[in-house]
This record gives structure tokens, sequence and C-alpha cells, in this order.
């Protein structure tokens, strides 16, 4: 959950809101000026986010993924990225065209 404060009620209420933090396991944003200035997140929620991702995940999903196009498609020869992309935009187009 996201909470938003500002700079002066952080400053007077610190303690409260690093509770807070911990405990509820809250997001809290800190607005200076009336406008988001920085997130203030428990130290474990900062470790998670700067952990790297394991390569080995990825790879798994990349070969998960290349399988499942391989079942979709089957023997059919799969057209270059290049044709991809200029179809999807033509559909995109047409799309717009009707909208008018």
């Amino acid at each position: 959950m996201k909470r938003i404060v500002s700079a002066t009620e952080a400053r007077v209420h610190l303690g409260a809101i690093m509770r807070e933090i911990v405990e509820k396991g809250e997001h809290v944003v800190v607005e200076r000026g009336g406008r988001p200035y920085v997130v203030m997140l428990s130290v474990e929620e900062y470790e998670h986010l700067c952990k790297k991702p394991d390569r080995g995940v990825w790879r798994a999903l990349v070969l998960r993924a290349r399988e499942r196009v391989r079942e979709d498609v089957g023997d059919r020869p799969i057209p270059p990225p290049e044709e991809i992309i200029r179809t999807s935009r033509e559909e995109r187009d047409a799309g717009f065209l009707d909208l008018h």
C-alpha cells in the first residue's frame, strides 16, 4: 500500500512512519512542494528491488516461450520480423482510418 505525506509530516513523524513501513509493508511517498520527491520503503523491499535477476530463470522463460511458439506455428514458416512489424502497423493504421 502506498501513502503520501509532506516532507514536514515525514520529518515530524519519522519514527511512526518507519514503523508503519516495516510492520504494514507500506511504501511512503514524500512530497516536497506538492510534488513527489522521494519514496520510503523497508530495507527488505529495497534489497529485493536491487537484487539482480537470475539469468537461469530468464533463460528458462525464453526457452519455454520459444517452445510455445514452435507448438503454435508448427511447420509453417515464420515471416521475418520486418514483415510482422509492417503487417501490424498496416492493421493498426487501418483501424485508425475506420474511426474517422
